[in-house]
């Protein structure tokens, strides 16, 4: 998703070259679980802000995309996003979605989680390990930290 937003950037604004640089790395998920705890995470990065109170709210965040699926300039690739978070269809994915999103803010879990911002791999130990042994040079000084949930 970081590659189309950044190509989509780019031919918008005529630029060229990384848009999301270090700060934004890609993360690796063993899971559905793995994925549908990071989207959640991630569409809640505005309201950890205090710039909004529901993501809905943030016309520019993966919640609107997927709650109001578009036809042009489409970000997600909506069927491979419903397949990797283990749904049989789109609808009930969105619906889950929107369940998720509004648990975790009843709940008041939005406060900022390092292994989301900082993690190469989410999952178990052995799968980490796996990826970190895949990236080589890529991966070298990075930690496996044990993380609850």
């Amino acid at each position: 998703m970081a590659g189309r937003i950044g190509q989509e950037y780019n031919v918008r604004k005529k630029g060229k070259g990384a848009f999301w640089q270090d700060r934004y790395p890609a993360t690796a998920f063993e899971t559905g679980e793995h994925l549908r705890q990071c989207i959640v995470y991630i569409d809640l990065n505005m309201v950890r802000t205090g710039a909004i109170n529901h993501p809905s709210q943030w016309y520019w965040c993966g919640y609107n995309e997927i709650q109001h699926t578009r036809r042009k300039s489409i970000l997600i690739a909506y069927e491979k996003l419903r397949e990797l978070a283990g749904y049989d269809t789109f609808d009930t994915f969105q619906i889950a979605h929107r369940k998720w999103v509004d648990e975790s803010l009843t709940s008041r879990e939005n406060e900022r989680e390092r292994r989301w911002a900082e993690s190469i791999a989410i999952g178990s130990n052995k799968f980490v390990k796996k990826i970190i042994s895949q990236l080589d040079s890529r991966a070298k000084g990075r930690r496996i930290l044990e993380v609850g949930r």
